[in-house]
């Protein structure tokens, strides 16, 4: 689940510069793992934003790669944030300044004020049964308190690395804020079968999905994004968040599959003809992301939200893939918590808690960075 691993260079000064979208692609897909947010494709969807293909060169070799969407800054139009989520795709193992400079170099000249990036690089692991724990044991509030999880040696050192150059952590509240999430939970697939899978789930999952073979629940793939947004709609009502609106989904539905057409699936589970769960998975080589759920308040009995789950589950094993990704969770393991319910329900999977890198700010221009951080201070964000 973590980053792409490109050539590595050493000792070379790299370059930065615009590429075409086919030479980004072309990149992506020589890569074992990337975020669907790195793909070329993630620019049409997010219209609102100008957006650019960079590219890492080594003499005439391409290194790395990473998709910059351009946020403008209220009252300061000429400037930009520089935002690569969940990027770029480059060595992180090595010398990060080495690939971090030429980008803030080109970045500058080109108006933006500051870059925010989010590595695709993991600091900490925890298993299941570490978070099942950790849950049932009253001295444990967060992830972070719990003991024996594994470190990565990779996400210290750029960590420290990010920090000694003068980025800038962004703190998101609890692991969710305007970005994308620094914790999330994940389910190694590599070497695994559907059987292995499904006896690493608790007995809770295991049941949920045999409950719903026994009543019948059919789930398929198809295109019927309405019926998935009214089901999306209601869950919104149901557990207050803001939905997005049709179009944006017709729009990624369409820019993920012209891109790939395996790139997007949408997955619906019926019951006796009546639509009880729906989903969308995104694969981008290895790595398969659960990106969007909905469910019904009506049959919640019949379990189609994990029939759904594990249609994802084998279909992301079918393809070959190293991970089910099941996106964000927070860090907390109060059990009076109303996020605590998300991680235990993920965490009845088998898999695994991981803790990221976070997303990082470099001000390049200090004036207008001081004064976007007011902004969106004043905004909440």
């Amino acid at each position: 689940m973590a980053s792409s691993e490109p050539p590595r260079t050493a000792g070379t000064r790299l370059a930065v510069q615009p590429i075409s979208a086919a030479e980004h692609l072309a990149f992506v897909r020589a890569q074992p793992s990337v975020s669907f947010l790195q793909t070329p494709a993630w620019a049409r969807v997010k219209t609102e934003w100008r957006s650019e293909s960079l590219g890492w060169f080594d003499g005439g070799r391409m290194v790395g790669a990473g998709l910059v969407l351009h946020r403008p800054v209220p009252r300061f139009d000429r400037f930009t944030l520089a935002y690569l989520a969940e990027g770029p795709v480059i060595d992180w193992s090595g010398e990060i300044a080495a690939w971090l400079d030429p980008l803030a170099a080109y970045l500058r000249a080109h108006g933006a004020f500051a870059i925010r990036l989010g590595p695709p690089v993991r600091t900490h692991t925890w298993s299941a049964d570490q978070v099942k724990e950790g849950l049932a044991d009253p001295g444990v509030r967060r992830l972070t308190e719990l003991a024996g999880g594994w470190t990565d040696p990779v996400g210290a050192r750029v960590t420290g690395q990010l920090r000694d150059v003068g980025w800038v952590p962004q703190h998101a509240v609890d692991g969710f804020g305007s970005g994308h999430p620094q914790f999330k939970f994940a389910v190694p697939l590599a070497g695994r079968t559907a059987e292995d899978v499904l006896r690493g789930m608790n007995q809770l999952w295991r049941r949920n999905i045999k409950k719903a073979e026994k009543a019948g629940v059919e789930v398929t793939v198809g295109e019927d994004l309405k019926a998935f947004h009214d089901l999306y709609v209601h869950t919104a009502e149901r557990d207050h968040f803001t939905p997005r609106p049709l179009p944006y989904f017709e729009t990624m539905f369409a820019a993920l599959r012209a891109e790939d057409p395996e790139r997007i699936t949408l997955y619906l589970a019926r019951h006796q003809g009546d639509l009880v769960a729906a989903t969308l998975l995104v694969r981008v080589g290895t790595h398969a992301v659960y990106a969007y759920g909905a469910s019904a308040s009506e049959k919640r009995e019949v379990r189609g939200s994990n029939a759904c789950q594990w249609a994802m589950i084998r279909d992301s094993l079918a393809a070959g893939c190293d991970v089910y990704d099941l996106r964000g969770i927070t860090a907390t393991l109060d059990p009076d918590d109303a996020h605590a319910g998300l991680i235990r329900f993920k965490a009845g999977t088998g898999g695994q808690a991981v803790r990221y890198v976070g997303e990082w700010d470099l001000p390049l221009r200090p004036v207008v960075y001081r004064a976007f951080d007011l902004y969106m201070r004043r905004r909440g964000r």
